[in-house]
């Protein structure tokens, strides 16, 4: 059987605020290839580039990214404030319809911090923009030096900052064999009312939500608010979520 391919999401920026490129992290590239045991294939969060219903004709299994750009407001029902920009409406789109497409044709979808929150807002969720801004909220955006430059280091970048509470009886303790598990924090936003087919599977210690599934979904449908794809190869927490993913797609496609 031959490797199931991932379709990962691209990012838009600017290179020398000239030209416009689609980037991916190579983190996520590597986690889904030596973790997940697939073939990772970067697309554009551009709708005029991407065709939803053709890309998941070509691929077993995507996954929604971390990005800087936050999900525009509009898509909430709130108004934009200038303080909460970046915003990426181009890959808003192509998020969205992907997260409800993955889920109705049963293709396996892993979504990773924004992509935690496209897939809750896909099904009719809320965000708030700043989740530190929250009474009792801890601040869990990244480590900055004392001059607001982010940290240099990255293993202290993407420490472990907090733990998570896990369901019991629930998708992430049947796949992590534990109820309490620590991680990273790389983030403002984040989830204030889940969607209607959202189901809240993992908790901060400070009430943040940190890990969901879809309900009644055919396939592997699961987010979490950390970056997973930080050290897979030797975290057993995010090695053992890049395993399930990737036992879901070799699932599928002996299904196909």
């Amino acid at each position: 059987m031959r490797r199931p391919v991932v379709g990962v999401i691209g990012n838009a920026h600017r290179i020398e605020n000239r030209f416009t490129v689609q980037m991916v992290g190579e983190r996520n590239l590597r986690a889904v290839a030596e973790v997940s045991g697939a073939v990772p294939l970067m697309f554009a969060g551009t709708p005029e580039i991407t065709d939803v219903a053709a890309l998941l004709d070509v691929v077993d299994g995507v996954v929604l990214t971390g990005a800087r750009a936050n999900v525009h407001p509009t898509r909430f029902n709130t108004e934009p404030c200038a303080a909460h920009e970046p915003y990426d409406i181009h890959r808003d789109d192509v998020a969205l319809a992907l997260s409800e497409a993955c889920v109705a044709r049963g293709v396996p979808i892993f979504g990773i911090c924004r992509g935690l929150q496209e897939m809750n807002v896909a099904f009719g969720g809320s965000l708030h923009p700043e989740i530190r801004e929250i009474p009792g909220r801890m601040n869990h955006r990244m480590p900055r030096l004392e001059n607001g430059e982010i940290h240099p280091d990255p293993t202290v970048v993407f420490a472990d900052r907090h733990d998570v509470t896990l369901i019991p009886g629930g998708a992430f303790a049947r796949i992590l064999g534990c109820e309490t598990i620590r991680v990273n924090s790389l983030h403002g936003q984040g989830i204030l009312e889940p969607g209607k087919r959202v189901v809240i599977e993992g908790i901060a210690e400070d009430g943040t939500i940190e890990a969901i599934r879809i309900a009644d979904a055919p396939g592997f449908a699961l987010g979490v608010q950390w970056h997973a794809e930080y050290d897979p190869q030797r975290n057993p927490i995010n090695r053992a979520l890049f395993e399930a993913f990737g036992d879901a797609l070799r699932e599928r496609r002996r299904a196909a």
